[in-house]
């Protein structure tokens, strides 16, 4: 259940991309809201071209400016400036759902290109999403300049048969649930020339092993998928599977594209001060190549 939404702003446009996406989700899941803003310590005069938020009382008209604009009456929002000058803002914003405001779910703006996506492989989404104990919902700017438009009508559920990673399949059946939307489930099989590491090195000379391996993981999948595909449909999820074949990553960017998905669900693993997760996981080539919301789902 996601009863409280956290939103961190900068005071940037861009940021603000996570607010629709606040907006419709604490509507359809009856959820409130918290703005936060966190004092930076020497914060650049501007963010993304825009004057950067350092005064607190600046910054604490700002976010209420936002709470009366983005959202209907019904819902209840709060806001909050952390006065307190803090060095890591990344640092702030988890200690902040762990400690302060217990958050069920982290809106994020991916601030589009030349911002925090194409720096987050070491800045602040990737502290957060690394450290959060909470779902992070990362949102990019959208492509059509529609400030506004959010909405879940289709939601893709990658799987790879990982009991672990399953655990997100919670979250992707609330979400349609609340919002009426269809799910499709997707398993990626590799092929032998995108077999990684020890396996890709063995099957060059074991193609011919590998490659009934690899034909009947396709038939286990088929299996599999099948009981995923009951077990939701008899929870009143209209769902539909799918299994390809290829490398991960680029399989789930291609899919979201070719069915116009909303959302992206991934599980993902919590590794504080680990750049693993980031440096090699079909995670993180999803959020860098895909231009569709995300939901980082932690897995434990």
């Amino acid at each position: 259940m996601v009863k409280n939404i956290l939103v961190p702003l900068d005071g940037s446009n861009l940021a603000e991309s996570a607010l629709p996406a606040a907006a419709y989700l604490a509507d359809k899941l009856n959820s409130r809201v918290t703005l936060l803003h966190v004092i930076e310590e020497n914060a650049p005069k501007q963010i993304h071209g825009e004057i950067h938020l350092t005064n607190p009382d600046e910054a604490q008209h700002y976010l209420q400016r936002l709470a009366s604009s983005h959202f209907q009456p019904g819902i209840k929002v709060e806001t909050h400036v952390h006065k307190e000058i803090v060095q890591n803002v990344a640092k702030s914003i988890v200690s902040h759902s762990r400690d302060e405001f217990a958050p069920d779910l982290i809106v994020l703006s991916a601030h589009g290109h030349g911002g925090l996506r194409d720096i987050i492989l070491g800045n602040i989404a990737q502290q957060v999403l690394t450290s959060s104990p909470v779902p992070i919902l990362l949102i990019d700017v959208p492509e059509s300049g529609c400030q506004d438009c959010f909405e879940i009508r289709t939601i893709l559920l990658p799987i790879d048969g990982n009991p672990q990673h399953e655990q997100a399949f919670s979250s992707g059946e609330h979400l349609a649930k609340a919002c009426q939307a269809g799910v499709i489930l997707l398993m990626v099989i590799p092929t032998l020339t995108s077999l990684k590491g020890e396996k890709g090195a063995t099957s060059i000379y074991l193609p011919g092993a590998f490659n009934l391996a690899l034909e009947q993981a396709e038939e286990e999948a088929g299996i599999y998928m099948e009981g995923h595909l009951q077990r939701m449909n008899s929870a009143g999820v209209n769902a539909t599977s799918v299994i390809v074949r290829g490398d991960p990553a680029s399989q789930i960017v291609d899919a979201a594209r070719a069915v116009n998905v909303d959302l992206i669900i991934l599980g993902t693993h919590t590794k504080s001060g680990s750049d693993a997760f980031w440096s090699a996981s079909v995670a993180s080539k999803v959020s860098k190549n895909s231009q569709k919301p995300i939901l980082f789902v932690p897995v434990h």
